[in-house]
């Protein structure tokens, strides 16, 4: 895959979006830019672990009705789903019907209220692990900080948070900015990265 492709306006984007015209809305407009908000960083994390072995592209396409199937990652609603739950879910054609990628959604919730007691929020605990841009963006897919954020997670009794599926979130809530140099919306991100001030 090219490092770099034209988008719609032609000018340069990362090579990534030319897999589908759909990437580029949200390439130019969420990926990278940084988050605090907790329901969506528990929500990038779900769908992180709900890829893992699929593409980014059937996820996108099925968000919606992930976010209605979840409650739009409320985590404190999830964390009391039941039995009855999980079994409406297995017959949601709207999202993936993964049996244990369902649960560990339902037990992460719950990991994630816990956190937030122990922490303050989410974002407080993700942000301690904000990263430095890779020598090759684009190429890698783990850090030092995801894996030693995958490590911690599991920790803590969460599932399906292996490494590359830290790194895919970190990417995407603004923890490393992985736009490549030639990318025009790299500055737009590394502005807004120097404008975020992380939660202490």
């Amino acid at each position: 895959m090219s490092a770099i492709v034209k988008g719609p306006d032609g000018k340069p984007r990362c090579g990534w979006c030319g897999i589908t015209h759909e990437f580029f809305d949200y390439h130019d407009k969420e990926w990278g830019y940084p988050v605090d908000d907790d329901f969506r960083l528990f929500e990038k994390i779900c769908l992180e672990s709900f890829q893992s072995g699929l593409s980014w592209r059937t996820i996108l396409a099925k968000r919606e009705n992930f976010r209605n199937a979840f409650h739009h990652f409320d985590f404190n609603k999830v964390a009391q789903f039941k039995k009855r739950e999980i079994d409406r879910l297995l017959k949601d054609e709207g999202i993936v019907r993964h049996r244990g990628k369902i649960e560990a959604t339902i037990n992460n919730a719950a990991r994630a209220k816990e956190l937030v007691k122990e922490e303050g929020s989410l974002a407080h605990y993700f942000w301690r692990y904000e990263s430095a841009p890779p020598a090759t963006p684009q190429t890698v897919s783990t850090s030092q900080e995801s894996v030693a954020l995958s490590k911690d997670l599991k920790k803590r009794g969460w599932k399906f948070v292996g490494p590359t599926t830290v790194y895919a979130f970190m990417q995407a809530m603004g923890l490393v900015n992985d736009h490549s140099k030639e990318c025009v919306i790299h500055k737009k991100v590394e502005q807004a990265r120097k404008k975020f001030r992380p939660p202490r």
